[in-house]
């Protein structure tokens, strides 16, 4: 049994960590990215984790959880303990590849209730607060960002009913054309994360998601930009995209 949330208890965006998925191997990109990890691709010098992070913080997260994997040196290197993003930045290394859900679990003596996850090779305009108002407005058990497109046949879709509720995860190849996609950020309850199998390679998305529907899953349509750095198309299409989001303050971003 899912535990609810209280009546209308405010949950402040503080009280939230991030969890950011961020081992994967990246291997359609290796033509173009030999060096290093996927989420530390380069944006106009800057590591394209690093983008990720800043929206974090923008939103009022500081507290976050780094799931790494493949060249983990790379990045807890680099970002350390946060003090330099002034965020507390903690690491959970998995040492062979768990999956989504299998990489979430790995961490949960880590994450808060709710946890903010996002996926480390994806970019979206994300907010925050109203995440958290559609969990508590709906006593929900998982809050999905979701963006809609023109062509949703490289991704797969998310279909709404009229109170914003998921009904059906289409996946990807079924249907094209324009729709809604899961932009990869999520807001659920630790209990999801507690029922997953431990040490077992397993998929929020394929596996575990669609099983929760009758749970109280809902989606969040936020506009603004969408770019996933998965294929080398799109990673040099990024460069463009994302050039004005890099801050020309940040920390040197050569990565050791």
């Amino acid at each position: 049994m899912m535990k609810k949330l209280e009546g209308n208890r405010e949950i402040p965006t503080g009280a939230v960590r991030a969890f950011v998925i961020c081992g994967g191997q990246g291997t359609r990109l290796r033509p173009v990215l030999a060096d290093r990890p996927k989420s530390m691709a380069l944006i106009s010098g800057t590591p394209f984790l690093q983008l990720l992070l800043d929206r974090v913080r923008s939103q009022g997260v500081s507290d976050v959880i780094l799931g790494t994997g493949y060249m983990a040196e790379k990045i807890e290197s680099y970002f350390g303990s946060g003090n330099k993003l002034a965020m507390r930045i903690r690491y959970s290394r998995e040492h062979q590849p768990l999956g989504t859900g299998g990489a979430l679990k790995l961490a949960q003596p880590l994450i808060s209730d709710p946890v903010l996850v996002l996926n480390g090779d994806s970019y979206v305009e994300w907010s925050l607060k109203p995440m958290l108002d559609l969990f508590r407005a709906k006593d929900a058990n998982l809050v999905l960002v979701l963006h809609a497109i023109a062509d949703v046949s490289r991704y797969g879709s998310v279909a709404l009913d009229h109170d914003g509720r998921v009904t059906k995860f289409i996946e990807k190849g079924i249907r094209a054309g324009p729709g809604l996609i899961n932009a990869g950020v999520y807001l659920l309850e630790k209990q999801i994360v507690r029922d997953l199998p431990a040490a077992s390679a397993i998929s929020l998305e394929r596996e575990v998601f669609p099983r929760l529907l009758d749970r109280g899953v809902y989606g969040l349509v936020c506009p603004g930009l969408f770019i996933d750095i998965g294929i080398p198309d799109d990673f040099k299409r990024a460069q463009t995209l994302l050039a004005s989001r890099v801050n020309a303050a940040s920390q040197d971003s050569s990565v050791p």
